[in-house]
């Protein structure tokens, strides 16, 4: 099941790559879907919603 996520510190591409990077360090096979504009990360993995979580605030952002 996706999990989404509000991300309202993403504000161009490069936060993008470093939030769906930092996913990809939790799980390889992770779908992640980074909407620059609805400040949402949209992601489709087995890992734990937690884990998905700490990897995102791991790189600076806030989940809102």
């Amino acid at each position: 099941m996706a999990l989404k996520l509000n991300v309202p510190s993403i504000v161009c591409s490069g936060c993008a790559d470093t939030i769906t990077k930092a996913i990809k360090t939790v799980e390889d096979d992770a779908t992640v879907d980074v909407n620059i504009e609805a400040k949402t990360v949209t992601v489709d993995a087995k890992a734990s919603d937690e884990s998905i979580k700490q990897a995102i605030t791991a790189t600076g952002h806030t989940i809102g």
